[in-house]
């Protein structure tokens, strides 16, 4: 099973719809509210080059935004 991280904040709505998505393929993932801590933030950024969410990072591989072809094929789905 991969290692899957959501960069996202509660008011984002493709953030919801990514994870609705992850859910319904029944792939665990770790979400981190980027909105209430700054660490966090920084560490997107930084991996990401970018400040807008979402950003998924599934075994090691940055993918942003809500893409879902891109998602399933990194997951093998």
């Amino acid at each position: 099973m991969a290692t899957v991280k959501i960069y996202s904040t509660p008011t984002c709505p493709y953030c919801k719809m990514v994870k609705d998505f992850l859910a319904e393929q029944h792939v665990e993932f770790e979400n981190i509210d980027v909105a209430s801590n700054q660490t966090a933030a920084q560490e997107m950024i930084a991996k990401s080059g970018q400040m807008g969410v979402p950003v998924l990072e599934i075994d090691g591989q940055v993918i942003v935004g809500f893409d879902k072809a891109k998602i399933k094929s990194t997951l093998g789905l």
